[in-house]
């Protein structure tokens, strides 16, 4: 049994005494352990050695009182085992050398057995339960097929991602064909990640923010309700969609057991969009943290105010950004665990 089972419990919309707390990319970035690991080794390296991960996962947890950690991991990994060639470069981020745009490239795409081509991602697992030692829950993570085509598609990050969204305007079926083979295969990854005891999933739909309400419902959510459908029998499903509270309403009615939100919105209508019925999760802004320890503290209260204590869990709207002070993540974190009602 999980002895800090306070994650779950807001998942489960129990009553608690204060909500959770966890950190999107809290694994990373930010710390100086994290910096060294990293200047030693390359990005994709650090996802595929098990040791690498697991270490990096966990040292947060060592640092600061959390109540769940997650992989550290990287979304690009299911495209890389569908045989995408994905890089890291240097000042640019991901990297494609050949994007796909065209219905033949799609139809060439493998949908892998998971078990070999994201082997080293389990064995993470396993390495990182040993380490935890059922203190806090194990999130695993997986992007959202609509981002990763994005990814696939431009061949690297993008401001609007027009060229993916030219690609599925233009050639619908290549991009469904595309989109749901990137969904198999995500469901057969969670899945896996649920057997080797990850405690909940999280689906992140990064750009999903990026297509209109309509373009969404086609492009997007429709697949990742696939994997909310295939997976929620089996473990907690959180959904964070960036830039996406026009779909709240339509999430809510899923079987997710979480939604995460951005700042974007006020605490008090995202409530009302998810009826008041459905955990939320997030929505500090990440660089708020650049305020003062004491500004964060008063801002988190304020925020734990505005949603309730409970069916919430306290995190950031979006990853925590690389600059950010040790002291500043820290006073964030310790000013939900130290709330009073």
């Amino acid at each position: 049994m999980i002895k800090n089972d306070l994650y779950l419990k807001a998942l489960r919309g129990e009553t608690v005494e204060r909500p959770p707390v966890w950190m999107m990319r809290q694994a990373g970035r930010y710390l100086p352990e994290f910096i060294a690991l990293r200047d030693k080794y390359d990005f994709f390296t650090r996802c595929q050695t098990p040791e690498l991960a697991a270490e990096i996962t966990v040292q947060p947890i060592r640092r600061f009182p959390l109540d769940a950690a997650i992989l550290f991991s990287d979304i690009l990994v299911v495209p890389q085992a569908m045989g995408i060639d994905f890089k890291m470069k240097e000042s640019v981020g991901p990297w494609l050398d050949n994007p796909i745009r065209t219905m033949e490239q799609v139809q060439n795409i493998v949908t892998p057995d998971v078990n070999d081509a994201l082997g080293y991602v389990f064995d993470a697992i396993e390495l990182t339960l040993q380490k935890l030692d059922n203190e806090i829950p194990l999130i695993g993570f997986a992007g959202s097929p609509w981002t990763i085509l994005c990814y696939c598609v431009e061949g690297k990050g993008s401001k609007a991602f027009d060229i993916a969204k030219s690609f599925c305007f233009q050639q619908p079926e290549a991009a469904h064909l595309l989109l749901q083979k990137i969904t198999d295969t995500t469901i057969a990854y969670l899945k896996r990640k649920v057997e080797k005891g990850v405690s909940a999933v999280q689906v992140f739909d990064s750009w999903g923010g990026m297509l209109s309400p309509e373009d969404y419902q086609e492009f997007s959510w429709k697949y990742i309700n696939q994997i909310v459908e295939a997976l929620s029998p089996l473990t907690h499903v959180v959904v964070f969609g960036k830039g996406c509270w026009f779909a709240l309403e339509e999430m809510t009615m899923s079987k997710a057991s979480a939604l995460g939100v951005d700042w974007t919105i006020k605490p008090e209508f995202a409530r009302t969009l998810t009826n008041h019925t459905m955990t939320l999760q997030g929505n500090f802004d990440p660089a708020r943290l650049h305020s003062t320890p004491e500004t964060i503290k008063k801002m988190v209260n304020e925020m734990i105010h505005r949603f309730g204590k409970d069916r919430y869990i306290a995190n950031l709207g979006h990853g925590i950004l690389p600059n950010i002070p040790l002291e500043n993540a820290e006073a964030f974190i310790r000013a939900v665990v130290e709330w009073k009602p």
